[in-house]
Order: structure tokens, then C-alpha cells, then sequence
């Protein structure tokens, strides 16, 4: 099945087409982009049970944008009417434009170039097999029951197993010169948690799962119950590790942390504009082994970071970021690629109508490779298989990164010898750390449980992922 229209943007459509003429009778160019979003969280554990709308992530609002001589302005507003419209004209006139005139003497303003669209008009929706509102909140609280309890029956030692659901359905409508395009969109996530306890120790295991669709992400998530209480048991006798530099196989949600952190930021092109990214230095240099491709778009895999048009209305692409290690381009929204001299790579992102659009990633992977992970553990004398991604930082100016790893499963002579230990601290010089590749599998995962914030806000939806590799990495 696929995603209904909104009613409220198809009621809402003929007044925004008014508003739209009226600016454009004003302005040399003008848009509307207009969203209708509902998203849930539903979280049951030992303490309890929660159901919550996302406040976030739940709205209906519309953000106008302008170009006009030389300039950039935007405005938001939350509800429409045909008695509205002259105010809001007015509004915007009295408010946003004559803002270019009380610019400081000192700072240069920069003059935004006309816009030039190609006339585009569509309606395309996602696909899903269950729509959580369908669903029901009773029997979604009542399987995530069922998983919990189970979870916490399941050893002695376990203190509780959380689990968690949420979804996001969202339509959204561009307007401006030559586009009308709607878009209708659902993803769904889940996790589990299960924390176990022996003596003083207490860990934590965690299992994330991510899909465009609805609510039959729930089948993949009770799948993994018995894996993430397994590892929590692990997890007790877990050691510390002795820091350094070791041969590494990573899982593919350890590759996306690599892959999200170690480049992603770093080839946002708005850094460009504020010189604060260090790869716009390395454009068609080598900056990763020659196994290395990277893509990142909403076109790139089907995951929850998939539209069909960023918020700038820019259609959705499968940017090729490095090609064989080679760094060929970076990711831009539309206003850094004015700067910049660019075409728009429709990486536009909002966290709200009521928000800027900034230049952020969407699904970023590696592309697989032709080593099966078996072959990758044997070639490995005495190293280590990181499992269990948990949360990155990186420094785009300078490329460092730090990851933070739940478990590494010690290799010795080629093969698994039961001991694990954590936590783990990965860290190191991007350049060295993606030039140490040596080895990537035939296949690929990817995943979007989390969000990704812009300097710690402006909250968005991301996937990351890609196959196992081998490096060189240094450990802590």
C-alpha cells in the first residue's frame, strides 16, 4: 500500500497558490513549502508504559521563501485563510525584506543569483504493508508487552528489557514558479534494551531497527530479543581493553558510524562556505583506500532518510562523495551551492517549517565490496571485531574523529576466541584510519534508528551503513 495524501495540504493547496501569485507578482522568485506530519513514540519496560506524540516531529506549518534582488528572506507561519492572504503579503514586505538595509557597514552581503527551475509536477508516495494508526495503540503496546516480558524472563540476571516503537507519516507540498510537488512519506524504528546485573557490574545491550514502511518493522524487532540478551549477558565478563593500534573488522552499523561521522559532516558544504571543513581542500585528491566508494542522497537505498524532495524543493539524488578513494564532492542545500558555484544536491533539511534549511546528510553508506566476512576474520593475527556501534563526534576542520563502540570479540591467528571487551574508544585521522582499508564484504547493511543534530540542534532523521571492513584502527 502506499501513502495517502494529506487532506489537510489538499484543502490547504488552492489558498497557498493564491499566496504564491501574490508574491509573485512582488518578487523575481518565491516558494511554499507546506508539511502535515504526525509521529509517535511508544516505550514499555519495567518502570512502565508511554505513549507520546512527538513534538518534534509532529506539525502542520508552511515556510515561504523569496529571492529577490540579490537577497534571500523566509517566513513561516502555521495556518491559512483567504482573508489572511493581503496580511501575509504584507507581512513579509514589512518584515523580511528591508532587512538587507540595516546590514552593518562592516560585513559585505552576499547577492544571491536568480533562480532557474525545470517545470516539475508529481505526487509520489512510499509503500508500506501496516499502517501503525491502523494498528492501533492497544495492540502496539501489547506486543512491545510481550517482547519486554519475555526479555526479562529470559536470564536471572536481567534487570529489565525496554522496548520502544515510533513512526513518523508525513506529507509535504512545494510549491513555487515551475514546481507542485507532493510528497507522502512513513518510517518506522524500534529498539531493544535489555540491561543485566551480576555483583556491582551492570551493562547494557542495545538493538536498534529501521525501515520506510509501517508498523512490520515490529516482526524484525521480537527477532532480535534473544541476540541483544545474549550480548547483555556477555557483556558481564567484559574486559578492558589495552590501548592501541589493531588489524579491525567492523560490522556494518560500526562502518555507518565510521561512515557518518568520519565524511559526512565533513563534505557539508555549507562548512565550505564558512571555511570550517577541511575537505574542501581535497577535492580530487586520494582520502581513502581505492576499495572506498561512498554515496549519500535520499536516492541512494530506501531507508528512513528517503524522499523524493529535500524542503528546498530539489529532487532527491545518490551523490557519489568518493569514487575509489578519491574525493570528488561534497553535499549542499541550495543556498551554499549559490555560494559555492554548485548545483543543489537536494540535501536541503528542516527540522521544522519554523527552522532554516542547513545542508545535512540523508542515507550514507560505503558500497560493498568482494571479500566475504569470514575470509576478512581470517586474514586477521591478533585484533579485534567491533560490534555494536553507540555514538560519534568528529572535528571537520581538522578530521579527527572519536567513535564509541560497544564490543570488540578478540581474533587471534584467524578466529574468534570468546573474549570480548568494553567499552571502546576508536579514534584517529580520517584520511589514515579510511586509508587502511583493506578489505570489504560482498554485502551491505544500513540502518536509521537515531537522529542527527547540526552543532547539536536541528534535529533530523538519518540512515548510515555499508559492508564489514578491515583497518587499522586505534583503540581506547
Amino acid at each position: 500500500m502506499k501513502v495517502k495524501n494529506s487532506s489537510f495540504l489538499a484543502d490547504s493547496k488552492p489558498l497557498l497558490k493564491e499566496l504564491l501569485d501574490a508574491l509573485l507578482a512582488r518578487y523575481e522568485f518565491a516558494s511554499i513549502l507546506a508539511t502535515d506530519s504526525v509521529s509517535k513514540n511508544y516505550n514499555v519496560s519495567k518502570m512502565g508504559t508511554n505513549i507520546s506524540e512527538d513534538s518534534v516531529l509532529s506539525e502542520r506549518g508552511f515556510c515561504v521563501k523569496i529571492y529577490d534582488k540579490g537577497q534571500a528572506c523566509e517566513y513561516s507561519f502555521s495556518s491559512i485563510s483567504r482573508e489572511a492572504i493581503p496580511a501575509l503579503v504584507q507581512e513579509i514586505a514589512d518584515r523580511l525584506i528591508p532587512l538587507g538595509t540595516s546590514i552593518p557597514a562592516e560585513v559585505t552581503p552576499f547577492a544571491f543569483d536568480s533562480v532557474n527551475e525545470e517545470k516539475t509536477v508529481f505526487n509520489e508516495s512510499t509503500e508500506y504493508e501496516q499502517d501503525p494508526e491502523d494498528m492501533g495503540d492497544e495492540a502496539i503496546i501489547d506486543l512491545l508487552t510481550r517482547i519486554s516480558e519475555k526479555g526479562r524472563a529470559y536470564d536471572e540476571r536481567i534487570l529489565d528489557c525496554r522496548v520502544a516503537f515510533s513512526y513518523q507519516k508525513y506529507s509535504k507540498l512545494f510549491l513555487s514558479n515551475n514546481k507542485d510537488m507532493t510528497q507522502n512519506v512513513m518510517w518506522s524504528t524500534g529498539y531493544v534494551i535489555v540491561m543485566a546485573s551480576e555483583g556491582e557490574e551492570i551493562k547494557d545491550s542495545y538493538k536498534p531497527v529501521s525501515m520506510l514502511g509501517g508498523s512490520e518493522v515490529l516482526k524484525t524487532l521480537e527477532n532480535n530479543l534473544d541476540g541483544c540478551c545474549k550480548t547483555a549477558i556477555e557483556l558481564l565478563s567484559a574486559e578492558p581493553i589495552i590501548p592501541g593500534e589493531y588489524e579491525c573488522v567492523c560490522e556494518p552499523d560500526v562502518t555507518g558510524m565510521i561512515v557518518h561521522e568520519a565524511f559526512g559532516h565533513g563534505v557539508e558544504m555549507d562548512m565550505f562556505v564558512k571555511d570550517r571543513a577541511l575537505a574542501q581542500e581535497f577535492i580530487g585528491k586520494p582520502v581513502a583506500s581505492e576499495l572506498i566508494t561512498m554515496h549519500d542522497g535520499a536516492k541512494t537505498i530506501k531507508e528512513v532518510a528517503s524522499f523524493f524532495f529535500d524542503d528546498e524543493g530539489v529532487l532527491a539524488h545518490d551523490t557519489v562523495i568518493i569514487d575509489k578513494g578519491v574525493l570528488k564532492t561534497g553535499i549542499c542545500d541550495s543556498q551554499a551551492a549559490m555560494h559555492l558555484g554548485k548545483a543543489p544536491t537536494g540535501n536541503g533539511r528542516r527540522e521544522s517549517t519554523q527552522r532554516k534549511a542547513y545542508t545535512r546528510m540523508t542515507n550514507t553508506i560505503f558500497e560493498p565490496g568482494h571479500s566475504t566476512v569470514e575470509e576478512m576474520i581470517a586474514s586477521v593475527k591478533d585484533g579485534f571485531l567491533l560490534c555494536a556501534a553507540s555514538s560519534g563526534m568528529e572535528d571537520p576542520k581538522n578530521w579527527g574523529i572519536q567513535l564509541m563502540v560497544q564490543i570488540a570479540r578478540e581474533i587471534k591467528d584467524g578466529k574468534l576466541t570468546g573474549r570480548i571487551f568494553s567499552p571502546i574508544v576508536m579514534t584517529g585521522y580520517v584520511p589514515d584510519l579510511l586509508k587502511s582499508i583493506s578489505m570489504i564484504s560482498d554485502s551491505m547493511q544500513a540502518g536509521g534508528a537515531g537522529y542527527c543534530g547540526k552543532g547539536y540542534k536541528e534535529w533530523v532523521k538519518v540512515s548510515d551503513g555499508g559492508p564489514y571492513i578491515k583497518a587499522k584502527i586505534r583503540l581506547g
